[in-house]
């Protein structure tokens, strides 16, 4: 994502050049000219990319020329070979006219493309490999852009099985790996995805300490079970902002941060993959997107519409659920396949949170954010 604006000091094209291979000549020399009414040129030399005509062109003469082309002095417009026939007379060489072309026919204009002093490219904006090709054109270099943050996603659980097996017995698949690289990569993130961590202590100790990523998210081990390690190795390590958040799911989610010249991030997220999702969502999401420079915005389509029924929620926590759209109301969906349509239901208050132990959601999403960009201390 670029930094800063980029503005062009040249010019694209830098100079007239042919757009199609032909000869270069004075339009006004070809008009009246037939297929049973030829007119003929004398070519006088050739004009190549990088190699131009260095002469100046007169009045009955043409250049023989090559897309890319500067177009000779004197010029003004390039007749496509396939309207031309080339003649030998003697010592010279001749060139049969069967069509007219006007002037400016066939010629790219000096600065058409770019202009001198024109922004080309605007801060924010996430380059494409086309951009990268302007960039290059104008000779933008160095050029400022905000770095994509590493991070690390570390996986707990000793009922996991690898991404690409099938479930065995009392074990499950890992599916949240590859959903939180798809995420964090989408997000302007660089995913560096870690083996399945068992549910020992020391193992998720070492994970934890051994990455250098910018951001580390950990799914599992997030609660108060007894072999939930994750929040109590990341109070011992590093500092743990938050754990237990008034939102569901995900309610075990929390933040803090390892230690070092730059605190670095960590996201404590539930195992169960919905929770995970919503974790990932409200506040690592956020996170990383500022990071790279993006908008801390959800990246989804939002659509309001009237509920179909009345809903409630516990205490002050949000509640994200899985809805379906019926005409222009919503109702729940309490049982399919996702749907593609989510309610996220806050109450106005936080006081109620906070008396049942938990944090308030919007309170934690903020902080999360803030630290991480370094907003405050």
């Amino acid at each position: 994502m670029l930094a800063g604006d980029v503005t062009a000091d040249v010019a694209v094209p830098p100079f007239d050049r042919a757009a199609m291979d032909g000869y270069a000549l004075r339009g006004g020399d070809t008009f009246g000219a037939g297929p049973y009414h030829p007119l003929e040129l004398a070519v006088v030399g050739e004009a190549l990319p990088g190699r131009p005509f260095a002469g100046s062109l007169a009045g009955g003469q043409a250049v023989r020329i090559m897309t890319g082309a500067p177009i000779p002095l004197g010029a003004d417009a390039v007749l496509q070979a396939e309207a031309t026939e080339e003649v030998a007379d003697g010592q010279t060489t001749k060139v049969r006219v069967t069509e007219p072309v006007p002037p400016g026919r066939n010629v790219g204009r000096l600065g058409e493309d770019v202009a001198v002093g024109a922004v080309v490219l605007r801060a924010g904006r996430v380059l494409r490999p086309q951009d990268v090709g302007v960039l290059a054109s104008i000779g933008a270099n160095p050029v400022s852009v905000v770095r994509r943050p590493p991070v690390a996603i570390l996986i707990t659980g000793d009922e996991l099985l690898p991404c690409g097996a099938k479930p065995a017995g009392a074990r499950i698949v890992d599916s949240n790996s590859v959903m939180l690289a798809a995420l964090a990569r989408r997000d302007g993130g660089l995913p560096e995805v870690a083996p399945i961590i068992p549910d020992r202590r020391e193992a998720v100790r070492d994970a934890l300490l051994s990455t250098r990523a910018d951001v580390v998210l950990i799914s599992g081990g997030s609660s108060v079970g007894q072999e939930d390690y994750a929040p109590r190795v990341l109070a011992e390590a590093g500092e743990l902002c938050v754990h237990g958040v008034a939102l569901r799911p995900a309610a075990p989610a929390g933040f803090g941060f390892l230690p070092g010249p730059v605190p670095r991030p960590v996201f404590l997220m539930p195992g169960n993959p919905a929770s995970c999702l919503c974790a990932y969502d409200l506040f690592a999401g956020p996170a990383i997107r500022r990071l790279g420079g993006r908008s801390m915005d959800l990246p989804y389509r939002q659509v309001v519409l009237p509920l179909a029924r009345k809903i409630a929620w516990w205490c002050a926590t949000a509640t994200s659920s899985r809805w379906r759209r019926a005409g222009r109301r919503s109702s729940p969906r309490r049982r399919g396949p996702t749907a593609s349509y989510w309610c996220r239901a806050t109450a106005r208050g936080t006081r109620r949170g906070r008396q049942c132990g938990c944090t308030c959601m919007t309170d934690v999403r903020l902080a999360a954010v803030r630290r991480t960009a370094g907003l405050c201390g």
